[in-house]
C-alpha cells in the first residue's frame, strides 16, 4: 500500500507544534525581559509580563498536544495497514 501523501506536506499535529514552539518562544523572551530588571537592578516590569511569562507552559502543552496527535495519527495509520495485511 502506497502512502499518497507527499513527503513534505505536513502530517497530523505539525501546525500545533509549530505554534507551539512560537508560543513557547514569546513567552521565553517574556521571561527573560521579565527577570532581566532583577539582575540588571533597575524598576521591575507590571505585573501582566508575568503572566506573559506563562506562554512558554501554553507553548509546551499545545506543542505536546501536537505530539499526541501525531503519535495517534501513526498508530491509525499502522492499524489500517496491519488489517489491510490480513
Amino acid at each position: 500500500m502506497r502512502d499518497k501523501t507527499q513527503a513534505n506536506s505536513p502530517g497530523p499535529g505539525d501546525r500545533l507544534i509549530r505554534a507551539g514552539a512560537v508560543v513557547f518562544f514569546v513567552g521565553t523572551v517574556a521571561t527573560l525581559v521579565t527577570v532581566a530588571p532583577l539582575f540588571l537592578g533597575t524598576t521591575p516590569f507590571p505585573t501582566y509580563m508575568f503572566g506573559l511569562s506563562m506562554l512558554m507552559g501554553v507553548g509546551f502543552l499545545v506543542a505536546g498536544a501536537g505530539v499526541f496527535q501525531s503519535i495517534a495519527a501513526g498508530r491509525r495509520r499502522a492499524r489500517k495497514v496491519a488489517r489491510a495485511s490480513q
